[in-house]
């Protein structure tokens, strides 16, 4: 808005003039999130004071240092974005910015800041323009309201991140996210400081990028979905704004169908190969043992190094278990004559392997590159410049960071396996019980969240990205004490508002899906079982009955339920509350007061759940694509009946019988059976409620 622009090229006023600078002090230990804040991640140390520094309207911005022209367009948007959530009241707000240099967006670079407010106004200072940039996203958490309007906490900030890599993996290969996919979620990215893209542009069914060296790459390995060059170029500079690296992958010698299909000549057989409709692991691979394929590969890494600045080039590497190989006359002599066979004569697979990712790791080094790959492609002869990524275990990582490699966690991080945040968050890149010395610690350069995208497309991956990831995000950034887990959920819904403000569409997507579901019916009811549905866990799916393809689309009531539900997990909060009360009273005497209030609670839910199967039925059994979801509904309505029975003999003070006892257990084990493939998200909290004495 040019307003704005026009605003931070001036001096602004201040109430009672700018805050004073912040005084250099003695580092202090981490201090617990406080009750009263909304931060995520929560910085390294913080200091609240009792006072307020009144908010309204847009966000008054004084630059003192301006040789970084990222900063005065991240203040703008932040201005921006402030003036509509405080819907335009006229009242005096001022923030002045100082840095020391223009940051590099690199790995290590400075992104530390401090930030003070007071009643008088609010200071951001830090070394680099990158930490500037850190600093502005606390700055849009903290706004806050109340009845007397908008305000800033009175707080003092000091902030660094823990560990230097901070990423997401958007996969683009399985199906093609456009670039206000990409977009809007470097936005996310940003506003919880992760600091690296990790963008997946090939697999088996899809080669994702144009291409002009071997242009049939983008050509046949698309199917028409790919990103141009000058696209790439965008995004690059979009994510740089934010203080975002982008690092690609293009995955070999595995998971190419998708560049086999264009050149044959890479293939480890003599077929020829379309692009796949089918998921899973196809174990097709490239032919290691031939000069044309590594001319092929230092055709395309020498394009694509050059189009994409960041030091750091991922190579995949994984997944290959080395059939296509074995079954090959040639390649079974190529390895017997280099010493790729195992005293039994069959082929040493990781062996060939290592001879082709230290070929390819001279092409990458040639062009200035750094190479990253899975952990697969970790073992003897591996020079030490290699990165490995660990996916399938802490193992990986430990061995990496032992034998001299920086190495990189995934593994506990993959949101596409639709587990709770809460698993993600207290799942910690730097193993404590390893042994590691001081020097092998610094190795772990920090970690990834994985989405792949299988069971994502460009209309639901917002939604099995987030919120979730803002927790994984405090887990990198934050130390390593904040482990506080309710608080941290506490957090993760207010973070998930700002989120949405920022365009994201976890909520309003599967919203979206419901509504035309529902097909013009009441959509209360199919929404009430949505919210107690989660799609089943890692990679279930693939063999529940229904046959996926990658024409298949993603519309039905799996793909709108949410990843974690938070009507489940609060319920359950509810049901360990009660039964903690419980269990502190003594045994004969009256329920208290407040025992009483959550048994009314939970009754009331339960009763919800249990008159809702008849609400949704009609819908269910008229919905050519809702009727698998019949059974799910009937379950929820038994096992509410079931927690009503058992907190009305809370109430009365009465155990259940065994026979009862038994028989509530049996139908809440048929109640875990998945449909659709989803399954019920409160099946173990009712449990808990039966299986009380």
């Amino acid at each position: 808005m040019p307003h704005f622009l026009a605003l931070l090229t001036s001096l602004f006023w201040f109430l009672n003039g700018p805050p004073a600078p912040i005084p250099v002090r003695p580092a202090a230990p981490p201090v617990a999130p406080a009750n009263q804040h909304q931060l995520m991640p929560v910085p390294t140390e913080v200091r609240w004071g009792a006072g307020r520094y009144l908010a309204k309207a847009g966000l008054g911005v004084q630059l003192e240092t301006t040789t970084d022209p990222a900063v005065a367009a991240a203040a703008s948007r932040l201005t921006s974005r402030l003036a509509r959530q405080t819907k335009g009241d006229q009242a005096k707000t001022g923030l002045t910015i100082r840095y020391g240099r223009p940051g590099q967006v690199r790995l290590g670079e400075d992104e530390s800041y401090n930030l003070r407010v007071t009643p008088m106004g609010m200071s951001l200072q830090a070394a680099t323009s990158l930490g500037v940039l850190r600093g502005l996203a606390t700055v849009e958490q903290l706004l806050t309201s109340d009845k007397k309007g908008f305000y800033f906490p009175e707080v003092d900030i000091t902030d660094k991140p823990r560990f230097a890599w901070r990423g997401l993996l958007i996969d683009a290969a399985r199906h093609f996210m456009p670039l206000p996919v990409i977009k809007r979620n470097l936005d996310g990215m940003a506003a919880v400081k992760m600091n690296v893209l990790h963008w997946h542009l090939s697999d088996d069914q899809g080669f994702r990028v144009e291409s002009r060296v071997l242009p049939r790459l983008h050509e046949v390995g698309s199917g028409g979905q790919y990103y141009t060059q000058d696209q790439v170029r965008e995004v690059l500079a979009y994510a740089a704004a934010r203080g975002i690296r982008v690092v690609p992958e293009l995955d070999v010698p595995g998971h190419a169908t998708s560049w086999l299909a264009a050149y044959p000549e890479l293939a480890a057989n003599d077929s020829t190969y379309g692009i796949p409709l089918r998921w899973g692991v196809l174990n097709i691979a490239m032919d290691p043992t031939k000069e044309t394929t590594y001319a092929l590969l230092d055709k395309l890494f020498g394009e694509m190094t050059a189009l994409f600045p960041d030091p750091y080039f991922h190579i995949g590497g994984d997944e290959n278990d080395g059939r296509q190989w074995r079954r090959s006359p040639r390649i079974m002599a190529f390895a017997k004559e280099k010493g790729y066979l195992k005293a039994n004569g069959q082929l040493d697979k990781h062996a060939l392997q290592t001879y082709f990712n230290r070929r390819i790791l001279t092409l990458v080094t040639a062009r200035g590159k750094k190479m990253i790959g899975w952990d697969e492609i970790l073992g003897p002869g591996l020079p030490e410049d290699a990165v490995i990524q660990s996916w399938r275990g802490r193992k990986g990582l430990i061995e990496a960071v032992k034998a001299g490699h920086s190495a990189l966690l995934s593994n506990g991080y993959y949101l596409d396996l639709n587990y709770g945040a809460a698993s993600h968050y207290l799942n910690d890149p730097m193993p404590t019980d390893a042994g590691l010395t001081a020097a092998e610690q610094q190795r772990i350069l920090g970690g990834e969240a994985a989405m792949w995208a299988e069971f994502a497309d460009s209309v639901i991956l917002d939604s099995r990205i987030w919120p979730r990831a803002a927790a994984v995000a405090e887990r990198f950034w934050s130390p390593a004490s904040v482990r506080n887990v309710p608080d941290m959920y506490r957090r993760l819904a207010l973070v998930s508002d700002k989120l949405e403000l920022l365009g994201l569409q976890h909520r309003r997507a599967p919203e979206q899906i419901l509504t035309q579901l529902a097909g013009g019916k009441d959509v209360a009811p199919l929404q009430t079982l949505a919210s107690v549905l989660e799609p089943v866990k890692e990679y279930k799916r693939h063999f529940q009955g229904f046959k996926y393809t990658t024409q298949t689309p993603l519309n039905r009531l799996v793909d709108a339920a949410p990843a974690e539900s938070e009507v489940a997990r609060q319920f359950a909060v509810k049901v360990d509350s009660l039964l903690k009360s419980l269990n502190s009273t003594t045994a004969g005497t009256t329920l208290t007061p407040g025992t009483r209030v959550q048994i009314t609670s939970l009754s009331a839910t339960l009763r919800q759940w249990q008159a809702n199967d008849q609400r949704l039925q009609p819908l269910l059994l008229a919905g050519s694509s809702l009727w698998e979801y019949a059974p799910l509904s009937v379950q929820l309505r038994t096992i509410a009946a079931l927690g009503l029975e058992r907190l009305t003999m809370l109430q009365k003070g009465q155990a259940p019988t065994a026979a009862w006892q038994a028989a509530a257990i049996r139908q809440l084990d048929l109640a875990k059976a998945p449909a659709g493939q989803t399954e019920l998200a409160v099946v173990g909290s009712i449990r808990k409620l039966v299986e009380r004495k």
